[in-house]
């Protein structure tokens, strides 16, 4: 793995978030140069604390909507892996603005920064709420239904940029749609945090986590190595037939977060029995949620050589002790 990819620098957007920071991190451990831009409204400077005194990885706080600050950041560039977003879909919903702000033009700017300065490959980060109102199960990426939310809007926009690009500007643009990523480094914090950091630390509390609607929704749970793998070979060992494209990036099995519930507290317990008495609570549903999420990976295998390595219950096992590490 070390000095795989001497020679290459990479501008990761978004570089100091769960998923951005993990990426950084493994960049680096390859030998690549890494110029990370985060402007820390949702990520956090301890998550690449450790790469911060290393030669070659720079930190810019700053924001992909300053097109001068971003065309700096990217000289001398000759890869990006764009991961900055505003994300969530209640936030969206809540300032569907900002989120158009951030994931529109924000988007629209380091694509533009990319084509000005002569890059050719570019990963990028969409999402699974872009299948909207389909309901065919597993959701394949030729079929995509109506956006339940302005989050959703934005990354189908994005993707909509990216095959222009390519088309117009003869860029390899490769997206990634991501389901229900987790593990280390995931924020538990926040009126927005995701439900399994939210969960876990509820639980280590003895709190009662809320589920939403009455837990049978079911995800496709996606462990952060998986993530970081489909990112390096979109970037670096993907054929050009790749270009344009978007793949599914899961591990292609569902559970209901009711399943999910279970496994977080008897994966805890081994820390603490009590736990197990902590029971769970239901509130109504959100509006702008997907009710059944599931990922046919293939054509990500076909066209990335991507394997996923994590089940949920294998990521879990990891991801618990570091949380309780972390959060404990």
């Amino acid at each position: 793995m070390e000095n795989s990819y001497t020679g290459t620098r990479v501008l990761v957007t978004g570089g100091a978030g769960f998923i951005g920071s993990n990426i950084c991190e493994y960049l680096i451990s390859c030998g690549a140069e890494v110029v990370c831009i985060d402007n820390l409204i949702t990520g956090h400077v301890h998550n690449i604390k450790s790469l911060l005194q290393n030669d070659r990885f720079s930190f810019i706080e700053g924001d992909i909507r300053n097109q001068e600050l971003l065309e700096g950041a990217i000289k001398g560039c000759t890869h990006v892996c764009h991961q900055a977003a505003l994300g969530s879909v209640p936030r969206s919903i809540e300032d569907p603005i900002a989120t158009n702000d951030h994931n529109v033009n924000g988007t629209l700017n380091v694509f533009w920064a990319a084509k000005k300065e002569g890059i050719k490959r570019v990963a990028y980060a969409s999402s699974s709420s872009v299948y909207g109102d389909e309901e065919t199960l597993p959701k394949v990426e030729e079929k995509t239904g109506v956006p339940l939310s302005p989050y959703a809007v934005t990354k189908c926009i994005s993707e909509s940029y990216a095959k222009v690009f390519t088309e117009l500007y003869g860029m390899e643009m490769i997206g990634l749609r991501y389901f229900n990523v987790f593990g280390r480094r995931q924020d538990p914090d926040g009126a927005y945090a995701a439900v399994i950091p939210k969960f876990v630390k509820m639980l280590i509390r003895h709190q009662s986590p809320t589920i939403h609607g009455d837990g049978e929704q079911s995800r496709d749970f996606t462990y952060i190595d998986n993530v970081i793998q489909a990112n390096i070979n979109a970037l670096f060992k993907a054929e050009i037939d790749a270009a344009g494209k978007v793949f599914n990036i899961a591990y292609g099995e569902r559970v209901t977060v009711n399943q999910m519930f279970e496994l977080i507290r008897s994966s805890l317990m081994k820390f603490d029995s009590k736990i197990e008495n902590v029971e769970s609570k239901f509130v109504e549903e959100r509006p702008g949620d997907i009710k059944h999420s599931l990922a046919d990976i293939s054509a990500a295998k076909q066209y990335l050589k991507y394997k996923p390595e994590h089940d949920l219950n294998s990521g879990m096992e990891i991801s618990i002790d570091w949380y309780w590490n972390n959060l404990g």
